[in-house]
């Protein structure tokens, strides 16, 4: 089959790799245009393209999906399947081209955490076991026809970066499996709506910065969560005289905190404490505004509170 995919940051990189490798002929790849980052605006590539031009593959990198330009060059390249990795939402005129459809990978178990942060919140929100979906597109996103899953236990102590990281080599993994299924004709196709009854779906919407806010009203459990949820990226965080204290990781401590929640207790010298619902949440890697990245020793070494 001729394939194009379509796919930006790096977790999309190991699945356009295990393509390669399993001899899938890949006629082009579609990632987002370069743009300029950091502060000396130097221009970025994406992690799929800086693949794709190392690999010698076609590379497109349209501004505009609807572009008749780029839908005539696609159209040109004759794909059989489209294949879709941590890219944009496709307009329909892109994702109902090739005659044998346009799968996508998603990173939690479908129908629960359609949405843009599925890592980030099945941590968030403790669950017991994660995975990664492959389906067919479709008007709604995340809503089309599943082809094959593949589940991961959770510890309750991983990070989503973590998470990231076993979900982007399973995921690479499932994707070939599929490709191949669609090509021998051997799969079936599992409609979401069947899966979804009497069932309560939960969401992965975008992440904002004032969902990173920790809030030591929850429990201490909740917060330990959060802070896992959102480590490495975009980091949970606090105010701490008056300037933001990102926190990577944590440990947490049930029990009455005997102060108020938000308050800390400091040795100043080996741990911060800071007051949750019903216990503590203890600091053991943060980042002060404008600081590098540190352990809480180092941190209190330079900042006595």
């Amino acid at each position: 089959m001729r394939i194009i995919f379509m796919g930006t940051p790096q977790f999309a990189v190991a699945s356009l790799d295990a393509l390669i490798t399993a001899g899938c002929d890949v006629v082009a790849v579609v990632t987002a245009p370069d743009k300029p980052a950091g502060r000396g605006q130097k221009v970025n590539q994406s992690a799929v393209k800086q693949y794709a031009e190392a690999n010698g593959l076609k590379v497109l990198q349209p501004e505009k999906l609807k572009n008749p330009e780029f839908l005539e060059e696609l159209k040109a390249l004759q794909a059989d399947l489209q294949v879709v990795v941590a890219f944009r939402m496709l307009p329909e005129v892109v994702w109902n081209m090739p005659p044998k459809g346009t799968i996508n990978l998603h990173a939690s178990l479908l129908p629960q955490y359609r949405g843009a942060a599925p890592i980030n919140w099945a941590i968030i929100n403790g669950e017991k076991e994660s995975g990664v979906t492959t389906f067919f597109l479709k008007h709604d996103i995340d809503t089309g026809d599943i082809l094959f899953t593949e589940k991961v236990t959770l510890q309750g102590t991983e990070t989503a970066g973590d998470l990231h990281d076993w979900l982007m080599t399973k995921g690479a993994g499932l994707l070939v499996k599929t490709v191949k299924g669609i090509e021998s004709g051997r799969y079936s196709e599992h409609p979401q709506e069947h899966l979804a009854e009497g069932i309560e779906l939960k969401h992965a919407p975008k992440i904002f910065k004032e969902d990173c806010l920790i809030n030591f009203n929850q429990t201490a459990r909740d917060i330990f969560n959060l802070i896992r949820g959102l480590s490495p990226m975009p980091t949970a965080y606090t105010m701490l005289n008056g300037k933001i204290l990102k926190i990577y990781n944590a440990e947490y401590q049930e029990g009455e905190p005997g102060i108020l929640p938000g308050g800390f207790l400091t040795n100043n010298k080996t741990h911060l404490k800071f007051a949750a619902k019903d216990g503590f949440i203890c600091p053991t890697d943060v980042q002060l505004e404008g600081k590098k990245r540190m352990s809480i020793e180092e941190f209190l070494r330079g900042n006595k509170l």
